[in-house]
């Protein structure tokens, strides 16, 4: 154990010094930091105009009143009840359009409401008019304040505040499922997943393939290159091949999760940031809404999914004399992990189809395939604790078949042992 300890910090330590390492994690760092921070950026490169305002700093739409002064009225009295909002009107008294235009381009207001009588038409037709581009979000939300005042032109005193309003209130559609469950609850529809689990469910999703990918690769190309430049020889003189493989594992899956702490800090750094968090409540997001569900599961299955397929690496890369050789000898396992990777992002819109139940417990899909139903809430938790125990028990199986194969493989050269040979080889040794 003292061994296997001291192979897993010499392989933690020479991969965390590599400048392969610390390249990759400061470029994905901040890539990370440029993605989350682009609605910013591109605030700023609008600088002052009517895109980047804030309801501290409103866009401010003078209203032409000749002819509609109802309609402006009632505009204006809108928006004054709705409080603060990223735009204000402003009544423009006995003001013609020639002197708005000359008031907008004086910046001492950002543009102007124009209303044109239609005929055979209660409503007049509203034209905006600005020097800049005016913003999709207050462009909608002046249509919807345009949208409730002629609801009251056009019905006038006819109906009621509570009829007007429940008229204007958009009508939801509530879905729900006819199968259930073994309590009898009806299961959550298919689309319950809310944004911002999405958005935790995706990245997991992608963090999980990506570092497995990563790491893997790493764990068979580091004992494939000690097996083609004879160190191996030396090593086993020394340590035992199963304090190798298993320090060589712990020591890599370290340097993963390092990796993913970094990733992590810097997402949550970058989210926590004023401009961020106020995106976050444009899109009706809240990071108080995060399933720690998800989150906690998300962290179990990504070891144990990560260990599944080290221990396949490392079984793979000791059978392998040449780093030439490597990337045609990992391609199942690579196959396998794409596999469990597309079948999650296709079916996470998706997740009760029977694809995903069936691939949660399979132990190669499960990791990112229970995942999914448990962001949609829709995975009763004895299907979480049985898809568990399923990979565990796997682990613990193909662990110590690629304990024998390691310890058969990292003496064999020449080419690649067949499975009659490697079989035959195996039986000599006792695990």
């Amino acid at each position: 154990m003292n061994k296997m300890g001291t192979i897993t910090g010499f392989t933690f330590k020479n991969k965390v010094k590599t400048k392969s390492f610390m390249v990759t994690t400061i470029v994905l760092a901040l890539l990370i930091s440029i993605g989350l921070n682009v609605p910013y950026f591109i605030t700023l490169f609008n600088g002052g105009s009517i895109g980047g305002a804030s309801s501290s700093n409103p866009v401010n739409i003078g209203l032409l009143s000749a002819g509609q002064t109802e309609v402006s009225e009632k505009l204006e009295n809108f928006s004054a009840a709705q409080g603060e909002q990223a735009y204000r009107f402003i009544a423009s008294g006995d003001k013609d359009e020639v002197a708005l235009a000359a008031d907008a381009e004086a910046g001492l207001i950002d543009g102007y409401l124009k209303f044109e009588a239609v005929a055979g038409q209660e409503f007049p037709q509203p034209i905006l008019y600005s020097a800049e581009d005016v913003s999709p979000q207050i462009i909608a939300s002046i249509e919807a304040a345009l949208q409730s005042v002629k609801l009251d032109v056009v019905v006038k005193d006819v109906l009621t505040a509570e009829q007007k309003e429940l008229i204007a209130t958009p009508v939801k559609l509530t879905e729900q499922s006819l199968s259930t469950d073994e309590s009898g609850a009806g299961a959550e529809s298919e689309g319950a997943m809310s944004p911002i689990n999405y958005i935790v469910v995706y990245l997991l999703i992608i963090l999980l393939f990506t570092s497995t990918m990563m790491t893997g690769n790493m764990i068979a190309s580091e004992i494939t290159a000690e097996k083609s430049s004879r160190i191996m020889e030396i090593l086993i003189t020394s340590v035992s091949p199963l304090s190798q493989m298993f320090g060589k594992i712990i020591g890599i899956f370290m340097v993963g999760m390092l990796q993913i702490g970094i990733f992590g800090a810097v997402v949550a750094g970058n989210i926590l940031l004023p401009h961020n968090r106020a995106v976050l409540g444009d899109f009706n997001m809240s990071l108080s809404d995060v399933n720690i569900a998800v989150i906690v599961y998300g962290l179990i299955f990504y070891i144990l999914g990560y260990f599944l397929y080290a221990v396949l690496f490392a079984a793979i890369g000791s059978m392998v004399s040449r780093t030439e050789e490597l990337g045609q000898a990992v391609l199942p396992i690579t196959m396998l992990s794409l596999v469990s990777f597309y079948i999650a992002i296709f079916s996470i819109s998706t997740p009760n189809i029977l694809l995903l139940k069936i691939a949660s417990f399979i132990p190669f899909t499960s990791p990112t395939a229970i995942l999914v139903r448990i962001g949609a809430g829709v995975a009763p938790t004895w299907e979480i604790l049985t898809s568990l125990a399923i990979l565990i028990v796997s682990i613990v199986i193909f662990g110590w078949l690629a304990a024998k194969i390691y310890r058969t493989g990292v003496l064999m050269y020449g080419k690649r042992p067949t499975f009659k040979e490697l079989f035959k080889a195996m039986k000599a040794y006792k695990i």
